[in-house]
């Protein structure tokens, strides 16, 4: 094999290029394809935990709304039964006031009946005194004189005064 300069640069540059290929794909293309993979595994792995990440966060998005909204459905519920409860206070309350103004307003009456009564029994007490003070009046005067009988019975009444 007899060659000249160029020729033996390129049939050195070939023998040097296959020996070099066939060591790299030896030693070196199984780690490197092996660690391309590995990587592309990762990526994978992460753009399917990102996707499962997503979904979750869509799930708890839809878990927070739905928590919200019953929060919101209780708070008005509480909200309405609170209402309710001081509606039903208010109507409690001016009941009982109206039972005691009703009671007042009755014990009072039963008062002034009573005082009435009593004024009555004290006016009709009054009279009658009167009566027996002018009849035993009459009485004595009437077994003098009969003229004079009319006039105390007149004189009599003018003085009497009703309380």
């Amino acid at each position: 094999m007899n060659f000249t300069a160029p020729e033996s640069l390129i049939f050195w540059t070939t023998i040097i290029f296959v020996v070099f290929f066939f060591l790299m794909k030896k030693f070196a293309w199984k780690p490197i394809l092996g660690a391309v993979k590995s990587r592309e595994e990762s990526i994978n792995n992460a753009l399917k935990s990102a996707e499962n990440a997503k979904i979750e966060m869509q799930n708890l998005q839809a878990d927070n709304e739905n928590l919200l909204k019953e929060a919101r459905a209780e708070r008005e519920a509480m909200l309405k039964d609170a209402r309710e409860i001081k509606n039903k206070m208010i109507d409690d309350a001016k009941e009982e006031a109206q039972t005691q103004a009703n009671k007042m307003i009755a014990q009072a009456q039963a008062a002034i009946e009573s005082e009435k009564k009593s004024a009555m029994a004290e006016l009709k007490n009054h009279v009658a005194g009167l009566s027996v003070d002018i009849a035993e009046k009459v009485v004595r005067q009437e077994l003098t004189n009969k003229d004079k009988q009319l006039a105390l019975v007149e004189s009599l009444l003018g003085e009497a005064k009703l309380n």
